[in-house]
């Protein structure tokens, strides 16, 4: 009877292995699908919005931690 080390290590190193190649290959196929460049290009462009200056403060009011305790 083998131990138990021996059966998870000869595991690891044949189908966790597989399983794990798989996942990556898989992950960089979703990344790159056809299709995917729309919905990545705002994404993309984050860091160049507002080069100018900062964002503009939105139109509705904010309350304070304050008023809102009320």
């Amino acid at each position: 009877m083998t131990d138990t080390y021996t059966v998870l290590r000869q595991f690891a190193d044949s189908w966790a292995m597989l399983a794990i190649f798989a996942f990556f290959i898989a992950s960089v196929i979703w990344a790159f699908r056809p299709g995917s460049t729309r919905i990545y290009e705002d994404t993309l462009q984050i860091p160049f919005r507002h080069e100018d200056g900062p964002a503009a403060e939105p139109a509705t009011e904010r309350s304070t931690p304050a008023e809102e305790a009320k």
